[in-house]
């Protein structure tokens, strides 16, 4: 069984279970997850979201439509310049 088959058999609750242990950073046992278990847990999540969640449901979606109670017409993705005025971080030349 590879590593698709595998989530694709995941249940909810098993998925609730990894989810928790990424985000928490141990299992729900106390023990604390390896950086190679957090990155296989994090993969599993991430491509068992992908397959069955909407995007809008999925960890790490970031909406970048404008929203109703924002003052700006302008999208979320655009972004301003920042001019330092005066002595800024490029310090003294």
């Amino acid at each position: 069984m590879n590593f698709k088959e595998m989530i694709d058999n995941m249940s909810p609750e098993v998925y609730a279970s990894l989810k928790q242990a990424v985000e928490l950073g141990k299992w729900p046992n106390g023990v604390r997850l390896t950086e190679e278990q957090t990155e296989l847990c994090l993969q599993a999540v991430i491509t068992y979201d992908y397959s069955n969640k909407s995007e809008e449901d999925r960890v790490g979606y970031i909406n970048t439509k404008v929203h109703d109670a924002c003052d700006s017409k302008t999208s979320t993705n655009e972004h301003e310049t920042i001019k330092w005025v005066g002595e800024g971080p490029e310090g003294k030349h």
